[in-house]
C-alpha cells in the first residue's frame, strides 16, 4: 500500500496557501506514490473562503487526496501531521514597526507551538509567515515543552535563495541550474546576506565567472535584499506563488538528500557554528544525509566584508529576540 502523508498548511485560504495546495495534492512534492492528508488552518472569519479553496481541490479530482480537514483549530489542524508549513501570519500594516509586527505575531505562534504536540512523532515544521526567524524561535520553545525537538524547526530563507540563484545565472547569462552553493546566512529580511563568494556556477567560484566584485557585493546582495518590496511595487501584493514554490523546495530538499558537494539555506536553531548564539534561529548552509539528518555545513570561508554582514543581521535577530524575551521564558 502506498503511505500517506499528512501535511498542515496555516492560512491556507490566503495566496501562499492557494499556491501550495494544487502542488502538494498533485502528488509532485512527495511523489506520486505517496497518498496525502490535508489539513487546513484559518481563522474563524476566514472559513468561508477556505471552504472555496477546497472546493476548487476537489474539482481538480486529483486521485491521491486521502482526506481534506478544514478548521479554526490549531490542535485538531496539527493532529498527527508528518508535516506542517506555518504559513498563516498579520501581515504588516501602514506605518507598522518591524517590532509591533513580531509582537502581534508572537501569542499566535505560542499558541500554534504548543498545538504542535499533536503532531506526529516524525513531523517537521516550516515557519513562512513573518517575521518568519523569530517566530520559528517562538513556536519551537514552545513546542520542545511538548517535547518536539528543536530540530524539527526551520524557517523560510530557501526563498531568498532561489532569488540569488536567478540573479546570478541571469549576470553570468546560465542556467539556473548551473549555479549552486548558494547561501543566505542570517535573518529573513533585508539584513540577510546573501554569499556570492561561495557560490559557483558550473563548479568554478562565481567571482571568477562574473568577474564584477562591485556588482557582487553592491547590487546583487541589495537587488535580494529589497526583491519582496520591488515584488509589492510592480505588483501591488507581497510575494505568493515565489514564495509556495519556495517552500516546496525546502520540503523537496528536507526529504531527499542533498547532491554532493552542495549545500542549501534554511533558517535553523543555531548549534553555536560560525560564532552565532546557540538556539538563535538563523539561516546557514545546510545539507540532508538522507535519514532525515539535517546538519549545518562547516568550513565555509568567510571574509571581513562577509564577517561583518554576518554580523549586522545577527544583532538584528537578537534584537527581535529580545523583543520577546517574555513569550520565552
Amino acid at each position: 500500500m502506498a503511505r500517506t502523508v499528512k501535511v498542515a498548511v496555516t492560512g491556507a485560504a490566503g495566496q501562499i496557501g492557494y499556491s501550495i495546495l494544487p502542488r502538494l495534492a498533485s502528488g509532485e512534492i512527495f511523489g506520486h506514490d505517496t497518498r496525502i492528508s490535508l489539513h487546513l488552518l484559518e481563522i474563524t472569519p476566514a472559513l468561508k473562503a477556505l471552504e472555496g479553496v477546497v472546493m476548487e481541490i476537489e474539482d481538480c479530482a486529483f486521485p491521491l487526496v486521502d482526506e481534506v480537514v478544514i478548521t479554526d483549530r490549531a490542535e485538531e489542524a496539527f493532529d498527527g501531521v508528518n508535516w506542517a508549513l506555518l504559513v498563516g501570519s498579520k501581515p504588516r500594516g501602514k506605518g507598522m514597526e518591524r517590532g509591533d509586527l513580531i509582537r502581534e505575531n508572537g501569542p499566535i505562534f505560542v499558541g500554534q507551538g504548543k498545538a504542535l504536540g499533536k503532531a506526529a512523532e516524525d513531523v517537521r515544521i516550516l515557519v513562512v509567515g513573518n517575521p518568519a526567524n523569530t517566530n520559528c524561535l517562538i513556536a519551537m520553545h514552545q513546542a520542545e515543552k511538548e517535547g518536539i525537538p528543536r530540530e524539527r524547526f526551520a524557517a523560510m530563507t530557501r526563498l531568498d535563495q532561489n532569488r540569488a540563484q536567478a540573479q546570478l545565472a541571469q549576470k553570468a547569462g546560465v542556467e539556473v541550474g548551473d549555479v549552486t552553493n548558494v547561501t543566505i546566512w542570517g535573518n529573513h529580511s533585508a539584513t540577510q546576506y546573501p554569499d556570492a563568494e561561495n557560490a559557483r556556477i558550473n563548479g568554478r567560484p562565481v567571482p571568477e565567472v562574473v568577474g564584477d566584485m562591485g556588482w557582487l557585493r553592491g547590487e546583487f546582495i541589495d537587488t535580494v535584499q529589497q526583491r519582496g518590496a520591488a515584488v509589492i511595487a510592480a505588483r501591488g501584493l507581497s510575494s505568493a506563488a515565489s514564495a509556495a514554490n519556495a517552500a516546496l523546495d525546502h520540503v523537496m530538499s528536507m526529504e531527499g538528500t542533498t547532491p554532493e558537494g552542495d549545500w542549501f539555506s534554511a533558517a535553523v536553531p543555531s548549534d553555536g557554528s560560525y560564532g552565532i548564539e546557540e538556539g538563535l534561529v538563523f539561516s546557514f548552509p545546510v545539507r540532508i544525509d538522507g535519514q532525515g539528518g539535517c546538519g549545518i555545513v562547516q568550513g565555509v570561508e568567510l571574509g571581513d566584508f562577509a564577517l561583518e554582514k554576518i554580523a549586522a543581521t545577527t544583532a538584528e535577530l537578537q534584537e527581535e529576540k529580545a523583543v520577546v524575551a517574555e513569550l520565552l521564558k
